[in-house]
């Protein structure tokens, strides 16, 4: 067979598939990123627009109603219990440095989270500050930069990323982030050390993303799983500065902020006070338990209904916020996740279409992603639907609206039979798979399949690719600069007429291939061997036959 007939024949087969409707994709994408929706924030107004619309979609798919029991029937949600938290009045900042005083100003000089380890007031006067570099204790790995000091009472002011993220090479994977890179995990070190308060330095290289990112994503509303002991995970005082005001701020107490740097990428380093530097803080916090929903879309399998094959992606953005430069305060979230939840929803009516697989497939949209990960955590800490029987999860998370590519990604670089069927299936649809272009922004950790992984389940995030076919690498790259740079986390993530939704809607049948394979199969995929997610699913392996 000539390779124009070989070609000729793929793509006939890959097109013999559903059909994905661009126009209805950018059509959702439309009426979910309105400022009707008022950026999707968990309990608003803007969710229960949101909860409803999705459900609305959902039924007219076909699905069926998939959420939590009640009355012996199956609800459209889950009910997903969050604690709500919010800065109440002025954040008064007073820094001294000995010889005299000076205010910074929440959001432009520190961006202060609502604390959320039950305090109601956070109030300290001249706490000390102690850079403790990367801030990671790893066993494992013999790493230890904290070397026994004692935290309490004190602000640890930690760097962003791993210790080997500008050398390349080290031991935390070279560039590509491990989970002590990420701000999460080092918001829950401090907590563990009994540390005051906790100041991540930012930088736009190591963090993946601009000061504008920080300031929107941590000086609005927060939101946590309800925990029996916050304190634990929490550190009363949770904050990032600017990289200037910091490197300032270790000139004053005599150090040099990139030797410190350097030192910390080291076994050798100890942790160094800022001599003569305190900080005082003082702002009131509401704190409250809400309720928010996940919504839960369900198609019976015809012979295994007990086994379950997962689409998911998140559909809240950050609602209501600091103003731009321009006055507005909506965060409409179109990209992020709109697109997501569009897939999801064009997903939905292609099963509906079709006679049932032999496997249950269920279409997951979680709330409270942007505030980390929680309504995909608390599904897969209280499944609907065991996760011993979840063949695996398919997650979408901010999908491209322009043309197609010839190639896609994941978040991150996990080893898994599911990337290995997808990278085959791919083949049908003409991409090729691209390794995680950034696997030191740590995007494993930042997409709801995580909190399956963690548990076990196979689990990956689909990304578009950058390759493009109208204009190639250069042409992917610069839309993806353009976004990080100008629209992600800001008021301006916002519905364009000028998105054609084709490549989307090209990858959406090979989504929807794997998808189908999965749900008409009797394998289990797996976790590579040397994977350390494997051990939490080979665990309940007898639950699978």
């Amino acid at each position: 067979m000539s390779l124009i007939a070989a070609f000729s024949a793929v793509a006939a087969h890959a097109a013999s598939g559903p059909e994905f409707d661009a126009k209805r994709l950018s059509q959702d994408v439309k009426v979910l990123s309105s400022d009707e929706f008022e950026g999707r924030g968990p309990n608003t107004a803007g969710e229960t627009k949101t909860v409803a619309y999705l459900i609305e979609q959902f039924k007219a798919a076909g699905m069926q109603p998939g959420g939590d029991l009640v009355k012996g029937k199956r609800a459209w949600t889950q009910d997903v219990p969050l604690g709500r938290f919010e800065i109440k009045g002025p954040v008064k900042l007073t820094l001294n440095d000995g010889k005299a005083t000076q205010e910074l100003k929440q959001g432009d000089d520190l961006a202060v989270r609502a604390a959320m380890n039950g305090s109601r007031l956070v109030d300290f006067k001249n706490a000390p500050l102690v850079f403790v570099g990367y801030g990671v204790t790893a066993p494992e790995r013999k790493w230890d930069d904290f070397k026994g000091q004692d935290l309490k009472g004190k602000l640890a002011v930690v760097l962003i990323n791993d210790p080997d993220f500008e050398t390349g090479t080290g031991d935390f994977g070279g560039k590509a982030m491990t989970y002590y890179g990420r701000w999460t995990y080092k918001y829950e070190e401090m907590a563990r050390r009994g540390a005051l308060g906790i100041i991540i330095v930012h930088e736009t290289a190591p963090a993946s993303y601009g000061w504008n990112t920080v300031k929107n994503s941590n000086t609005n509303v927060m939101y946590d799983i309800v925990r029996k002991k916050p304190s634990d995970s929490h550190a009363p005082m949770e904050a990032w500065i600017q990289r200037d005001l910091a490197v300032d701020l270790f000139k004053r107490s005599g150090l040099d902020f990139e030797a410190l740097k350097k030192l910390a990428q080291t076994r050798e380093f100890k942790p160094v006070e800022l001599k003569g530097i305190t900080l005082s803080a003082n702002y009131a916090v509401d704190a409250q338990v809400i309720t928010s929903k996940n919504v839960v879309a369900r198609l019976a399998g015809a012979k295994k209904p007990d086994e379950t094959v997962i689409y998911s992606g998140h559909w809240d953005h950050l609602g209501v916020g600091l103003p731009d430069a321009k006055g507005d305060k909506i965060y409409n979230g179109a990209v992020d996740n709109g697109t997501g939840i569009a897939a999801l929803l064009e997903l939905a009516r292609a099963y509906g279409k079709a006679p049932a697989p032999a496997r249950s497939v269920v279409f997951l949209a979680v709330t409270a992603e942007e505030k980390g990960l929680l309504g995909s955590e608390y599904y897969a800490s209280n499944p609907v639907y065991p996760l011993a029987t979840t063949v695996g999860v398919i997650n979408m998370d901010a999908l491209s609206p322009y043309g197609p590519t010839r190639n896609f990604t994941i978040s991150g670089s996990a080893k898994l039979d599911l990337l290995d069927q997808l990278v085959a299936k791919a083949r049908q649809w003409n991409l090729v798979y691209a390794p995680d272009p950034k696997p030191e922004a740590g995007h494993f950790f930042r997409s709801d399949h995580f909190s399956f992984a963690k548990k076990g389940v196979p689990a990956i995030s689909y990304g578009s690719g950058d390759d493009m076919v109208d204009g190639g690498l250069e042409a992917g790259n610069k839309i993806e600069e353009a976004y990080v740079t100008n629209n992600y986390h800001q008021p301006s993530d916002e519905w364009s007429a000028n998105w054609p939704f084709t490549g989307m809607a090209h990858d959406l049948g090979m989504l929807y291939s794997l998808g189908r394979d999965l749900a008409d199969s009797k394998d289990w995929p797996n976790w590579s061997k040397d994977a350390e997610f494997r051990a939490a699913r080979d665990a309940s392996a007898a639950k699978r036959k």
